[in-house]
């Protein structure tokens, strides 16, 4: 069946239509090419951690679904291996992401996420995503690799070529690509002259050394991915939050009347309204049976981490958001191996700005009946732009 554009514009009314007919659907991608496509949690969560369902694309049948395609140099990721490589590179890069490390980078967001507050002034409207859901993860997150200010390049016009086709402008996605490898090599060579204490100039030092843990390729395919997956992801989910909690005014208030719930409501608004609607491709290394259909060895398997998120069979009335729900097992984020590696970072980051979004701003609602503008994506679920209106002082003045 052809679902691209119904998952595109009514996802959630399409997964709950799949999830309650079968299991497992026969579905063509964005490219016309088929899938199968997971929808209930136990099938969802058991595929995450399957080591049956490989990442690597030697494995996929030619003529199914692929996704996006990447040259090898920026190809060589995380997202595309399997053990012993992954575990490999995933070991490389994970002290950049331990709870420690991440308590670190607290003070320095908190103080982005105000600065850009500041900016936006006590009385008024403005676009949230563009002038502070995108801005505060890349300021973070660049900060964490070392990149300096005039070298940060426009990474959310960048990322949004590469996520969601454009059909008026077919060399979008080629041209993205393009700019993200001439910057990510003048990027490596000026941190190879002047290496500083951040994790690109460590992650340089590994792969200049004698004892080959990492490939060229390999550090420029991390570099991306760290980019890539630690901007975007974070920005679909502070976006995601907020307009989540604007379209549930008692949750919003819940929250504003105990702040000590953010850790809560940032796990349920994970749940409900997730940065990505699809966990990457898998390909079966042998015929799999997942919920009692045989899925046969190199076809391409997608996995919807939103569908198994309202599952009501793991969640109780799925449909409703409750920010003081036990929403622990939801995976907005993965599971397994391949969970999120910057999972920690996204977590500090969306309560730091939803914190201090409501300190800040006493009334906060919607602008207009088209306030919010979603994203046409098969994978990721993120908001193109939110425009909101704002003021600080008394609710009633």
């Amino acid at each position: 069946m052809d679902l691209s554009d119904e998952l595109v514009t009514d996802p959630y009314g399409v997964y709950e239509r799949l999830r309650t007919t079968a299991p497992v659907h026969r579905i063509l991608g964005t490219d016309g090419r088929p899938a199968w496509i997971v929808t209930r949690y136990d099938d969802v969560r058991a595929g995450l951690a399957d080591p049956r369902l490989s990442l690597d694309k030697k494995h996929a049948q030619a003529g199914n679904y692929q996704g996006l395609q990447l040259p090898p140099a920026l190809d060589a990721n995380l997202l595309n291996m399997d053990p012993p490589d992954h575990t490999r590179i995933r070991r490389l890069v994970g002290k950049a992401f331990t709870p420690a490390r991440v308590s670190q980078l607290r003070a320095p967001a908190r103080a982005v996420a105000d600065r850009l507050l500041d900016e936006l002034g006590h009385d008024g409207s403005a676009d949230l995503i563009a002038a502070y859901a995108a801005p505060l993860p890349v300021t973070v997150i660049c900060e964490l690799l070392g990149i300096p200010r005039d070298r940060r390049g426009d990474f959310r016009a960048w990322t949004h070529a590469l996520i969601v086709p454009d059909s008026s402008r077919p060399r979008a996605a080629e041209q993205a690509i393009g700019a993200m490898m001439r910057f990510f090599v003048a990027l490596i060579a000026h941190k190879r002259q002047s290496p500083e204490d951040d994790l690109l100039s460590d992650l340089i030092a590994v792969r200049d050394s004698e004892d080959g843990q990492l490939s060229e390729d390999e550090l420029m395919s991390l570099v991306f991915l760290i980019l890539f997956a630690g901007f975007e992801n974070t920005v679909q989910l502070i976006g995601n939050a907020v307009w989540a909690l604007l379209q549930h005014p008692e949750q919003l208030a819940a929250l504003r009347e105990d702040p000590t719930m953010i850790a809560a409501a940032v796990e349920e608004l994970s749940r409900y309204e997730g940065p990505a609607l699809l966990a990457i491709r898998r390909f079966p290394v042998e015929d799999v049976t997942i919920g009692g259909v045989v899925v046969p060895a190199g076809e391409t398997v997608l996995l919807s981490l939103s569908a198994a998120n309202r599952d009501p069979m793991r969640f109780p009335d799925p449909e409703r958001l409750d920010i003081g729900r036990d929403a622990s097992g939801h995976l907005a984020l993965g599971h397994g191996i391949h969970y999120c590696l910057g999972a920690p970072l996204a977590r500090a980051e969306t309560e730091i700005a939803l914190t201090a979004l409501l300190e800040r701003f006493t009334v906060l609602e919607l602008d207009g009946d088209d306030a919010a503008q979603w994203r046409r994506s098969l994978r990721a679920r993120g908001l193109k732009s939110l425009q909101v209106r704002f003021r600080t002082g008394a609710p009633g003045r």
